[in-house]
Parts: C-alpha cells; sequence; structure tokens
C-alpha cells in the first residue's frame, strides 16, 4: 500500500506541471481560435508543430529512459549524466544546424515559402527542450519532484504571460478595443500582419528562459566521450528512438498528411483543405484531457517501476496499476464525451464543426495511454526491440488507413484511424506481453466498463438537447451515475465477495 501511495502522491506533484500546467497552457486555444477568427492563419502554426512532434523524439533519441536503465543508482547518475548529455549536447546542435542550413527548401515543401525564421526558431527550440529533458530526467531520478514542477510551470506561465502580452493586450490595443492611448507602444512589439508568428515566438523565449532555470543542474557537467560505456546505452536507446519515431508518427500522420490528401471542396463552405485542416488541428485539442493524465502518470510510474525491477511482486504492481490507470481514463472519456455541448465552447465558433469525432480521439489516446502502461514489461526486460516492432507496425496501419480514409471521410478517417491503430497497439502488446512478461491483469472487468462507456456515449450522442439548461444537468447526471455504478461494483460488490472468499 504504501508504494501506491508514494505512486499517487508523486503523480499529484508531477500532475501540477503536466496536468495543471499544459493545461492552462492548453487554455491558449480559446484565445488563438478567438484572435484568429479565420481558420486558415493558424494552418501553418499547427503543421509546424505538427512537424516537431516527431523531431523532439531524434532530438532526445531515448535517453530520457536511457538514464532511469543506467542512471537509477545513485552513484552512476554522475557518470551517466555526463555521458548522455554529451551525446545529446552533440546530436542537438547537429540536428537544429541541418535544419537551419535547410530553412528555406522546408518552408517550400510545406508551401509556406518567405517564413524561415520560424523554422529557425522552432529548431533552437527542439535543441534547447533536448537538452532539458535530460536535466528534467536527472531531477526526477532524484526525486525532486517540487524543483521539477516550478521550472515546468514557469515555462508554462512565461509561455502564457506572452501569448496573452502580445495576442490580447497588444492586439486588442491596436485594434482600438481598449487603450487607445498605448496604441504606439503596442505597435513597437506588435505587427498584426504576423499575429501567429507570436506563438512560437512565446514557445521559443520561454523554452531558452527554462534551460537558463535549469543551470544547477548542469554544475559539475563534463564533456565525456567514453565510447566503451556509450555503446549500451545507444544499444538500450536506438530501439526506443525508433519506438519513439513511429509512435509520433502513429499519433501525428493524419495531421502530417490531410492538407495532401483532402480533396479540394470535400467540405462545403470551406472548401480549401488548409481550412479544413486548421479546424481539425483545433478541435483535436479536446483531446488533449486524456493525454495530461496518461503523461502525469508515466512521471511517476516509470521511476518506481524501475525501481522495483526484478522484484517477484512487480508484476502484480504492474497489474494493479494498470486497472486504476485505465478505469480513471475510462471516466474521463465518459466525462469529456458527454458534455462536449459546454466544453467545446472553448474554442472558437468557427472551429467547432469537427466537434463530433472528440470521443473517438479520446477512445484512441485512452488505447495509447494503456498500452504505455502495459509496454513497461519489454522496458523491464531488456527487450525494447518488442517496443519497436509494435509501434512501427501501428504505424505501417495509421498510414495506410489513412491514405485511404481522408480522401473520403475527412476528419472522421483520421479518428477512426488513430482509434484502431492504437487497439491494435494495445492488443498486441498484451500477447507479448503475456508470453515474456506475465503479469496477471483484470481485463474482463476493464472490458465491461469501457464496452459499458461506449454505449453510453454513443446513445447520448444520439439524444439532443439544445437546451442548455437541461443538457448540462442531464449530461453531468449520467457521468455520475457511471462514476457511481463502477465504485458500487469494485468497493461494495467485489469488496464483500472477496471477503466471503476468504471466509471459506
Amino acid at each position: 500500500m504504501s508504494l501506491f501511495k508514494k505512486l499517487a502522491g508523486d503523480t499529484v506533484l508531477y500532475g501540477m506541471s503536466s496536468i495543471v500546467g499544459r493545461l492552462l497552457n492548453w487554455l491558449l486555444v480559446i484565445v488563438h481560435t478567438r484572435v484568429f477568427e479565420q481558420q486558415s492563419l493558424l494552418t501553418e502554426n499547427a503543421q509546424l508543430y505538427t512537424w516537431v512532434v516527431p523531431l523532439n523524439i531524434l532530438f532526445t533519441f531515448g535517453m530520457e529512459t536511457a538514464f532511469f536503465r543506467y542512471g537509477s543508482k545513485k552513484e552512476n547518475q554522475s557518470e551517466y549524466f555526463n555521458i548522455i548529455l554529451s551525446f545529446i549536447l552533440v546530436l542537438s546542435i547537429a540536428l537544429a544546424a541541418i535544419i537551419i542550413f535547410f530553412a528555406g527548401p522546408i518552408v517550400n515543401y510545406l508551401k509556406f515559402p518567405g517564413n524561415e525564421h520560424l523554422v529557425i526558431m522552432l529548431a533552437i527550440i527542439m535543441a534547447a527542450d533536448a537538452v532539458a529533458a535530460i536535466a528534467f530526467v536527472k531531477l526526477r531520478a532524484q526525486n525532486k519532484a517540487k524543483k521539477f514542477v516550478s521550472i515546468k510551470l514557469a515555462w508554462i506561465f512565461i509561455n502564457i504571460g506572452l501569448n496573452v502580452f502580445y495576442l490580447i493586450f497588444c492586439h486588442n490595443i491596436l485594434k482600438g478595443t481598449f487603450l487607445p492611448e498605448l496604441k504606439s507602444y503596442a505597435a513597437m512589439f506588435y505587427l498584426p500582419s504576423v499575429g501567429p508568428d507570436y506563438i512560437i515566438w512565446a514557445n521559443y523565449v520561454a523554452s531558452l528562459i527554462c534551460l537558463g532555470l535549469l543551470w544547477k543542474e548542469f554544475v559539475g557537467f563534463r564533456f565525456v566521450f567514453n565510447l566503451e560505456k556509450l555503446k549500451p546505452v545507444l544499444k538500450y536507446a536506438y530501439p526506443l528512438m525508433i519506438m519513439g519515431l513511429a509512435g509520433s508518427v502513429n499519433l501525428t500522420a493524419d495531421r502530417l498528411m490531410f492538407r495532401d490528401l483532402l480533396p479540394y471542396g470535400f467540405y462545403q463552405g470551406f472548401e480549401d483543405p488548409d481550412v479544413a485542416f486548421s479546424i481539425y488541428a483545433q478541435v483535436y485539442k479536446l483531446s488533449i484531457f486524456m493525454t495530461l493524465v496518461v503523461q502525469a502518470y508515466r512521471y511517476a510510474a516509470d521511476p518506481l517501476f524501475f525501481a522495483k525491477m526484478g522484484d517477484k511482486n512487480s508484476p502484480d504492481l504492474i497489474a494493479l496499476s494498470t486497472k486504476w490507470f485505465t478505469i480513471a481514463c475510462i471516466a474521463l472519456w465518459v466525462g469529456v464525451s458527454l458534455n462536449l455541448d459546454w466544453i467545446q465552447l472553448l474554442i472558437g465558433e468557427n472551429y467547432r464543426s469537427a466537434v463530433y469525432i472528440v470521443p473517438i480521439l479520446l477512445l484512441a489516446n485512452l488505447f495509447i495511454g494503456v498500452y504505455g502502461n502495459m509496454s513497461i514489461w519489454y522496458k523491464l526486460s531488456d527487450k525494447t526491440q518488442y517496443g519497436t516492432y509494435l509501434t512501427v507496425g501501428a504505424m505501417i496501419v495509421t498510414v495506410a488507413l489513412n491514405y485511404f480514409l481522408i480522401p473520403t471521410m475527412g476528419y472522421l478517417g483520421c479518428a477512426i484511424t488513430f482509434a484502431i491503430s492504437s487497439f491494435l497497439m494495445v492488443a498486441a502488446c498484451y500477447y507479448f506481453g503475456q508470453k515474456y512478461y506475465p503479469v496477471p491483469y483484470e481485463m474482463l472487468s476493464v472490458m465491461v466498463y469501457l464496452i459499458a462507456a461506449g454505449a453510453l456515449i454513443f446513445i447520448s450522442s444520439k439524444i439532443q438537447i439544445s437546451n442548455f439548461v437541461y443538457s448540462v444537468p442531464y449530461h453531468m447526471l449520467l457521468t455520475f451515475l457511471f462514476l457511481g455504478a463502477i465504485y458500487w461494483w469494485e468497493f461494495k460488490v467485489k469488496t464483500n465477495l472477496d471477503f466471503k472468499k476468504t471466509e471459506l
């Protein structure tokens, strides 16, 4: 029980930065989709950040997990911190230099000519974030959760603050909404013609400041090139990098392929695929609720599971934590999906036409979360090549299905593809995991909850209530009834059944 108290406590602390912090940062979608009412203005920004996802995997090269594997013991931390950070410094500088050198061809390929400065800023951001990631993983390994949280939140608030300053304060002053006497000063900081560019600029400044705030973690660092000790680290990390890269493509293939595959005029009212892409990219962010919970859990769970590597009770710990993690994700899936009538108000009105696909995107992210939890088996057993096989296989499925479904189904095809590929990853991971690292998962109860949740969401979507006075309480009631049913079964019925078995 003490292990679960620690896991819960660390999840809360790390959640301060990953859930609360990123949720606050995500709320910028409220600003962006209202300041830039013309959907195509956010196309460039959304497309560039989609490419950042797989590129970030290359920049970090799986070294965060590798540090836990080789530097989890206190006596090894300093040595492997030097080895891993030295490698990341060389890699990130080299990759950033290549991207900067080819900035012109890159923006021309993406059909955003003249915007090389955005690619250059993103290259520097990714390099800075890769170096910072090693410092952050060191803080996690040393159980310095409070410092981890404070610096992560600092990044969030700097980014939010700059977005508010440029896109609300300066933007509205120049529009004449308020404080017209400050127009000359606002014009010194903000050019309306390049408004969306300030989103990347805010990220750029925040990332550099965040790296500076981590300076104490680099004190005592020595550049080391020890090929003998680096080789096993690379051997361990390389499959994780390939796996992460394939996984990131699995997550982003829809948005990487969408603009090229969607036929012109597919959607009435916004014939340009760039407009449709922008709408989809903003609505996609409503599925971030699931992503945040998954990330917060992983921050706390990975160090704990690695610390218990070899413990005979480790499979039971993984099984129990997976069960409750999955139940929490199912509850979130139901809560968000049933209440989209008011949650969709978070994004601007011009971006809401694709909201109906959010439940499918949430389900896909739920599967990704379960897969991340189950995948601990090949990390603990040093069979990381299986992670590569699974994610590359899912990537192939994702690319193939998107190729056929985007031209015929648009947004819906993207969501269905994501859900199918994510489910296949879970199924395959479970099959191979039980073969090489058996874990006593409670599959039956979880599957019942999942099917019941899906049925509730589907039936609820068929009952349209236009009046908020009735729809909001109705959907909230359904949500609490579902949660109550889970509580009743897990803590009343099953507890009594277990008690009777013990008596017998």
